[in-house]
C-alpha cells in the first residue's frame, strides 16, 4: 500500500467498483455509505435476508461478484457515514450517524458515487400522504421484503414502472393499474438499440409475463391529472390521449417521470481533494454502467496519483455501449410530464416548504426580473430538506418558459453550499478527527 488515503462516497455499484479498482492500484480506500448496508439503489439489501425481493438473475449475479471481491480486500467499509461536504480547509465532512457526530478526512482524492434523483412533474395533490415516487415504493420492497397495504396505483413514464409493478404482484399485491403516458410507436432507432442489448429485451418479458398472468394491462396514454383525499384513501383524477377522464380511488400512488443525475454536492471545493463523479451522480445510465464507470473512475484517480491501473478500454467500451442502449430506450418514453399552463396556483411545487406554483407565478410577475437567488432566498423554492432535489429542475424549466432571455439554470437555484444535507448543529459542536492526518 502507498499510504495514500482516499475516500468514495455512495456504496452501490459505481461506489464499490471504484473503491476495488483503486484498492488493487494499492491506495488505502474508505468507502462510505450513509445506509446500514452497502447495495444502492439498485442492489439495496433487505432488513431480514430471507425476505429478499425477487430481482433478474443478472442483477444478483453482477452484485454477488462485487460484493465477494469486496470480503476480500482491504477497503475499510464504513455505513451510517453520510457525506456532508468539503470545509473551506478541504477537509471532507462525513456524519457518523451512530454517534451523531461529525468525523474528518483529509484523502488524497475523493471519488463521489451519489446515484440518481428520481424526477416526478408536480400534479395537484402529489404532496399528499400515500403519494410516493416508484423508486422510493421499490427500495422499501427490497428492504422489508414485503408490499405496502392497500390498493396501488402507478402513474408516470418510464421503464421502472413495469419492475416495480412486476415485483409488487411477485409479492401478491398486484397494482390496480400502470398508467404509462407515452403513446409513441417503436421507433427504427428503438429497435436497433434494443436488439444490440438482448438483455433488457428478456428483462422487460419477464416483467410484462407476470403482469399479464396478473390480469394487469400497461394503461398506455393515460396519465395523472389530480389526486384528491376521498376519506381515508385517495381519489385520482385520470386522464387519456384523447381527454377522457375517470376516476379512481385508491390508497397509494407512486409517481415516477424518469432520474437526473444527482448532482448535490458535487461541486468540487478550491481547496479540497481531487475529486471524479462515478455511476448515475455523473450520467444516469443504470447498474452495467455505474460499474464500469467506477473502475474508470478508479484509474482516473490511480493516474492523477502517479500509479498503474487496469486497461480502461473495456470499461470504457462497455459504457458506451450502454449509453447508446439508453438513449435508444429513453425514445420510448415520455418525460415531460403535463402542460404547466394547465396548472391551477394552489399546485403544490416545493413539497418541504408547501410552495404553490401560484406563489411563483406571483413572483415571475413582479416588475422587477428576479434572479436564481432570489427565486431561492425570497421564494423559499428549492429551500427545503430535499436541497432542490424534486423542484428547482422544474422551477427552472418553467421560469424558462415564462420568459425571454437566459433562464436560470437548477445549480443557480440550488446553489453550492455545505452541508448538501440537513445536518444538527450538535453534530458539529463536538466535531472530532477520524484519521492521523487531521
Amino acid at each position: 500500500m502507498t499510504g495514500m488515503e482516499v475516500l468514495v462516497i455512495g456504496g452501490g455499484p459505481a461506489g464499490v467498483s471504484a473503491a476495488l479498482e483503486m484498492a488493487r492500484g494499492g491506495l488505502n480506500v474508505t468507502l462510505c455509505e450513509q445506509g446500514p448496508r452497502l447495495g444502492g439503489a439498485i442492489h439495496r439489501q433487505p432488513d431480514d435476508p430471507a425476505r429478499r425481493l425477487r430481482v433478474p438473475r443478472a442483477q444478483r449475479r453482477r452484485w454477488r461478484t462485487l460484493a465477494e471481491a469486496l470480503s476480500m480486500s482491504p477497503v475499510e467499509i464504513l455505513c451510517r457515514h453520510m457525506f456532508a461536504g468539503v470545509e473551506g480547509s478541504g477537509a471532507v465532512l462525513l456524519e457518523d450517524r451512530a454517534s451523531g457526530r461529525i468525523v474528518t478526512r483529509r484523502p488524497a482524492a475523493l471519488v463521489l458515487a451519489l446515484g440518481g434523483v428520481e424526477r416526478v412533474t408536480p400534479v395537484p395533490g402529489w404532496q399528499l400522504p400515500g403519494v410516493v415516487t416508484v423508486g422510493g415504493l421499490q427500495v422499501m420492497m427490497k428492504s422489508t421484503g414485503r408490499a405496502p397495504e392497500g390498493d396501488i396505483l402507478i402513474a408516470g413514464s418510464g421503464p421502472l414502472l413495469l419492475a416495480v409493478a412486476a415485483q409488487l404482484t411477485a409479492l401478491g399485491k398486484a397494482p390496480v393499474a400502470v398508467l404509462e403516458r407515452s403513446t409513441g410507436p417503436l421507433s427504427l432507432r428503438a429497435v436497433a438499440g434494443l436488439i444490440r442489448a438482448p438483455a433488457y429485451l428478456w428483462e422487460a418479458a419477464g416483467y410484462l409475463s407476470r403482469l399479464i398472468r396478473a390480469g394487469i394491462r400497461l394503461q398506455r396514454g393515460a396519465s395523472v391529472r389530480s389526486i384528491a383525499p376521498a376519506g381515508n384513501r385517495l381519489s385520482v383524477t385520470i386522464v387519456d390521449n384523447i381527454g377522457l377522464e375517470r376516476r379512481l380511488v385508491v390508497d397509494r400512488v407512486a409517481l415516477h417521470d424518469g432520474l437526473l443525475p444527482n448532482g448535490n454536492g458535487t461541486a468540487a471545493a478550491p481547496a479540497g481533494p481531487f475529486t471524479v463523479l462515478a455511476g448515475d451522480c455523473r450520467e444516469v445510465l443504470g447498474g452495467v454502467a455505474a460499474i464500469a464507470d467506477g473502475r474508470l473512475a478508479g484509474q482516473a484517480v490511480l493516474a492523477k496519483l502517479g500509479l498503474a491501473g487496469s486497461d480502461s478500454a473495456g470499461s470504457a467500451a462497455t459504457l458506451q455501449h450502454e449509453r447508446r442502449t439508453q438513449s435508444a430506450l429513453n425514445t420510448l418514453f415520455d418525460y415531460s410530464g403535463g402542460d404547466a399552463a394547465q396548472l391551477p396556483d394552489d399546485t403544490v411545487i416545493c413539497r418541504c416548504e408547501g410552495r404553490t406554483l401560484g406563489q411563483l407565478r406571483a413572483l415571475l410577475a413582479a416588475d422587477d426580473r428576479v434572479s436564481a437567488r432570489e427565486i431561492k432566498l425570497n421564494g423559499r423554492f428549492a429551500m427545503g430538506a430535499c436541497q432542490g432535489r424534486f423542484c428547482a429542475e422544474w422551477v427552472a424549466a418553467y421560469v424558462a418558459s415564462q420568459r425571454d432571455g437566459q433562464p436560470p439554470q437548477v445549480a443557480e437555484i440550488v446553489g453550492s453550499r455545505w452541508p448538501v444535507k440537513p445536518v444538527s448543529v450538535s453534530a458539529f459542536v463536538e466535531r472530532h478527527p477520524s484519521s492521523p492526518s487531521e
